[in-house]
């Protein structure tokens, strides 16, 4: 594991305020290098503890890139400053309060993935928040581009988004009917969405909302795990339908336990 320097500005075009991201680690691949994925953790996480689990996965063919949020006053924290993909006011996957900054995060998510090998296949996952980013991040690419017009820059192979919600769902449709390509993108993109039916945070619903409104919207190649009796944290089953997902999804070699 190793880590690089924080980048500073990512995504400025996206967003007219410097965003300051902390520390990105890294965990390079034991075996052949085939596939790249950005985790991106919880609210008032870090990358670090995002790399330290992956490392004990068995899936030596992929290199993890682990950013860090920037730290930002929250308001659903009663304005508390703590690491956050974007503010939030409350928990709502119709709308976002802070749409600037969830969008220069999704562009420094796809600069750190922007300079990987031509011949590397290319994922987006997360956590709560850190899902809810990255499932932002699957409707930009099938979009082909950001919010404010800017084109994505990054084709992506896979989405994971574990415990999450999909913010701005009411307008992923609008983004993908009338356009072909977008159409084509959308269906082409592997998604796994994971929820557990306990999850006192960020509740089930929510998971399940998140899946509907995907697969109405045309992202056809999407699996929706429920986890009876899990709550707001990951356990040693789903990290394994992480596993054997990304195995079948990114036709990965000498991955198998």
């Amino acid at each position: 594991m190793s880590y690089i320097n924080p980048s500073m500005g990512s995504g400025s075009r996206t967003a007219r305020r410097t965003m300051e991201f902390g520390r990105t680690y890294v965990v390079r691949p034991k075996g052949k290098h085939q596939a790249t994925m950005v985790w991106l953790h919880g609210l008032g996480d870090n990358g670090s503890s995002s790399s330290q689990l992956l490392e004990s996965l068995a899936l030596p063919n992929i290199k993890w890139i682990c950013p860090t949020a920037p730290t930002r006053p929250v308001a659903i924290l009663g304005g508390f400053p703590c690491t956050a993909w974007f503010d939030a006011g409350e928990l709502s996957d119709d709308t976002t309060n802070d749409l600037e900054g969830l969008e220069a995060s999704v562009a420094h998510i796809a600069n750190l993935l922007s300079t990987e090998p031509a011949d590397v296949k290319l994922g987006i996952g997360g956590f709560s928040m850190g899902a809810a980013t990255a499932l932002y991040s699957a409707t930009c690419f099938a979009h082909g581009k950001y919010g404010n017009g800017n084109p994505y820059p990054v084709n992506l192979r896979a989405v994971i988004g574990l415990s999450g919600w999909l913010p701005g769902s009411r307008n992923v449709r609008n983004k993908i009917e009338g356009s072909h390509e977008a159409a084509r993108c959308a269906a082409s993109l592997p998604i796994l969405l994971c929820h557990g039916k306990c999850d006192e945070v960020v509740p089930y619903r929510y998971g399940e909302r998140a899946s509907y409104v995907l697969s109405s919207a045309g992202f056809r190649n999407l699996q929706f795990k429920a986890y009876d009796g899990l709550g707001h944290y990951t356990v040693p089953r789903e990290m394994d339908e992480v596993c054997n997902w990304l195995n079948a999804r990114l036709g990965l070699e000498g991955s198998r336990r």
